[in-house]
């Protein structure tokens, strides 16, 4: 099912006539479930492998395609990667399938602002792992106060927060209403986070928690390196251009 419904549009993301087949329920071993498969539809198959090891950001400026190329290429073996970057992260799949084996914890439903507490979450469960949380802007802004719990819980969690100045995810499904092609001013403005930008690096060491900015794909590897190798709670406030 799709997030959220639209006028004229069906809810369902399955094509007419296709048969939805379950290959594991949740608590089940997918790898074995994977494999088994594998044997009875290709078994005499070697598999093909992807290229090994993640692709290297090109640098300059942060954009849709450096930026996962600079996280992928710096993400520690085991890490735990939450992911809450929405439009930002449309690059994000293909690049983390080349990088270190990790666990990845996404959306499960429409709603924002569970990135930074299931990122608090995931490092008390799993102190001996890196846990990396990809987070929008706007979505970063209702659950903010996780900051606070991961400084005064130690946590070893990275926040990388991609600051577009914008609730572009919110543009997005506005568009796909069909109410307006373009639209007006009060509805514009109610999705702008420019006016003022909010100044993550600031908030999070009032909430006390390490941050720094960057704006190319050199400083964002560089600071996520230097983020990795030391414990505790850091932010990194990464710069991109919104895509609406």
């Amino acid at each position: 099912m799709s997030f959220f419904a639209y006028p004229g549009r069906t809810s369902s993301l399955v094509p007419d006539g296709c048969e939805v087949v379950l290959l594991a329920e949740t608590g089940q071993d997918v790898a074995a479930a994977l494999e088994a498969l594998a044997d009875r539809v290709a078994a005499d198959t070697a598999p093909e492998l992807a290229a090994c090891g993640p692709a290297v950001p090109e640098p300059g400026p942060l954009n849709l395609a450096n930026l996962p190329a600079a996280i992928a290429s710096t993400l520690p073996d085991g890490a735990v990667v939450v992911d809450e970057a929405n439009t930002s992260g449309l690059g994000l799949p293909t690049a983390l399938a080349r990088a270190a084996r990790h666990t990845l914890l996404t959306l499960t439903g429409g709603a924002i602002g569970q990135g930074m507490p299931v990122a608090t979450g995931a490092a008390i469960a799993a102190p001996d792992r890196a846990v990396l949380n990809l987070e929008a802007d706007g979505s970063a802004l209702y659950t903010i106060q996780s900051l606070w719990t991961q400084a005064r819980e130690r946590s070893n969690i990275t926040t990388v927060v991609l600051n577009n100045s914008a609730y572009a995810i919110l543009r997005m499904e506005l568009a796909r209403t069909g109410a307006s092609d373009t639209p007006g001013a009060a509805s514009a403005r109610m999705l702008d986070l420019s006016d003022p930008t909010p100044d993550f690096v600031h908030l999070a060491t009032g909430l006390g928690v390490s941050a720094s900015r960057a704006t190319t794909a050199e400083e964002l590897a560089d600071q996520l390196t230097a983020a990795y190798a030391e414990p505790g709670p850091h932010l990194i406030e990464a710069i991109v251009p919104p895509i609406l």
